[in-house]
């Protein structure tokens, strides 16, 4: 049997659930709704800038968690019905 490096497997379900359900806290979501609409209008500074692209690698990186969390439920769904 092949190991699958995507899976969470050390999380229980309802771990996996709640990654599969987090956002992106609310005051991080407000900067991030702020900071792009700024560079939207071209007002963002190099300090702006750089902290816009942290924020985006955070989004991407919780992205990833969460498509991870659900794969990994959905193997668990799978295997349970087997």
């Amino acid at each position: 049997m092949q190991i699958d490096v995507e899976l969470l497997t050390s999380l229980s379900d309802e771990e996996l659930e709640a990654l599969a359900n987090s956002t992106l806290a609310a005051a991080s979501q407000d900067r991030l709704d702020e900071l792009l609409e700024r560079n939207a209008n071209h007002e963002l500074d190099d300090v702006g800038q750089a902290e816009l692209e942290c924020l985006l690698a955070r989004v991407d990186q919780l992205t990833i968690v969460k498509t991870r969390a659900r794969y990994t439920l959905r193997q668990h769904t799978e295997a349970a019905s087997e």
